[in-house]
């Protein structure tokens, strides 16, 4: 299907062709889906809300809620308010949330509508909360989107109500990841023995069990207090620079709680640095079980490091998942020969040019705001053994006959993501195996008889 992407290169400044990201009310509306009994509302088209839900359902397998202003050419052309201090009525009148979480899409950023002017003029009932964030989705991604609902969440929601005082809890913003992920996370925490709240947490909400009945709001998700009280924590650890750093800088800024930003631990370096700082931070020692997980992490990869050692590699997604990805791969000994993201951000590529100088790597292109069609053209002129990546890998993979290992958002075409982790020393250790199959697949489907081995 990718049979004629040229081998020549051009640059482009006014075209992306299959971009490596979505649209930012995706990743709002993903975030919004972490609080408990929140209803994420779309300020835009009926179009938009539809394909923002369809997106996250093809990802998550499960039904997610949303509601719409549902914008006609009179709303174009006069401006929504109406339709949205109607719509907040409605949805509390009918489907009776704790809290809406509104985002805004093109075109009501476009036709310059006051979010927050119009939330100020409705009629909220006593105890409920309406919150809001502006993504645009010609600006950023659906990383930025989330970004900037997390931000909300801290700006209107989060308050210091002790003074010079703190509850005794860590924060955790855990970034755009898998509810699994969340849920290991949560784990990790409990098993040192800390005192947390994380959100936003969208483990039990969008990977529910399937029990025959239809549960509007289920029972995962932060609730609203504890947000609010997050304003009282001992600190906050952002796990992700994209999606997580402003939200925790802002609650510094607002209530004074220490941010610490880490990489999303993915990895053997990032789970090692996420587990100290929470040591650090409540003064615990580190569990035998955690001690143990790592001590089989560490065995397995020596055991399958001849499947890895000098392959060459191709990581694309999302930033912060792209940039604990490439400092994995590097200590399994292999070599990230391609590294995209379609995320803008100046960061990125420093980021990762810095790791790979560090490992003594030469040769390999970094980029940021990249797309699809450039990393094939890369492929191409200097292939690759392995691509590591969302679905959208799946054509040029095909194409230039390279394994492909799924790993970020979205995954459309294999299941299991939400009930797996691939974060900390447990999701270390599926990643590897999910890297050595691919590996293995492919040598036993092209190897020659005499070469086809029962034990590898």
């Amino acid at each position: 299907m990718l049979d004629y992407t040229p081998k020549e290169i051009t640059e482009r400044k006014a075209l992306n062709v299959n971009p490596a990201k979505t649209c930012q009310p995706i990743g709002a509306m993903y975030a919004a889906l972490g609080i408990n009994k929140c209803l994420p509302h779309s300020h835009g088209s009926q179009g938009c809300c539809s394909y923002h839900r369809m997106h996250l359902t093809r990802h998550f397998r499960d039904p997610i809620v949303a509601s719409t202003s549902s914008f006609t050419e009179g709303a174009c052309v006069f401006g929504g308010k109406s339709n949205l201090v109607k719509g907040i009525q409605n949805v509390f009148n009918i489907y009776n949330p704790d809290i809406i979480a509104v985002n805004t899409t093109c075109l009501s950023e476009t036709i310059g509508d006051d979010v927050g002017e119009f939330i100020r003029d409705s009629k909220v009932p006593e105890g409920k909360r309406v919150i809001y964030a502006n993504t645009p989705s010609y600006a950023g991604s659906h990383v930025t989107g989330f970004s900037n609902m997390c931000k909300s969440m801290v700006t209107q929601i989060a308050e210091s109500t002790m003074g010079e005082g703190n509850n005794g809890k860590v924060n955790i913003m855990p970034g755009f990841v898998e509810p699994s992920d969340m849920k290991e996370i949560k784990r990790i925490a409990e098993e040192i023995g800390m005192d947390y709240t994380m959100y936003p947490d969208t483990s039990d909400v969008v990977n529910t069990p399937n029990t025959g009945k239809y549960d509007m709001y289920p029972e995962g998700g932060t609730s609203v207090e504890a947000i609010r009280e997050s304003g009282d924590a001992m600190a906050t650890v952002a796990l992700g620079k994209y999606t997580s750093e402003e939200a925790a800088f802002k609650l510094e800024h607002k209530c004074k709680v220490a941010p610490y930003v880490l990489k999303v631990p993915l990895g053997i370096k990032a789970t090692d640095a996420m587990i100290f700082k929470f040591i650090e931070l409540t003064g615990k020692s580190v569990p035998k079980a955690l001690e143990k997980e790592r001590g089989q992490l560490v065995d397995l990869m020596v055991d399958v490091h001849h499947h890895y050692h000098g392959k060459k590699v191709a990581i694309f997604g999302d930033p912060d998942i792209v940039t604990a990805m490439t400092e994995f791969v590097i200590d399994l000994g292999m070599i990230p020969k391609y590294v995209l993201t379609g995320t803008p951000g100046k960061v990125f590529a420093k980021d990762i040019y810095h790791m790979l100088e560090n490992a003594g790597i030469e040769g390999s292109s970094v980029k940021s705001e990249g797309d699809l069609f450039e990393l094939h053209q890369w492929i191409k002129n200097e292939p690759v053994d392995l691509i590591i990546g969302n679905t959208y890998g799946k054509y040029i993979a095909r194409a230039e006959n390279i394994p492909l290992v799924r790993v970020g958002f979205p995954i459309l075409d294999r299941v299991g993501h939400s009930y797996f982790p691939v974060v900390g020393y447990m999701g270390a250790m599926r990643l590897i195996e999910k890297i050595s199959t691919a590996f293995l697949d492919k040598y036993d489907q092209e190897c020659a008889d005499e070469d086809f081995e029962l034990v590898m």
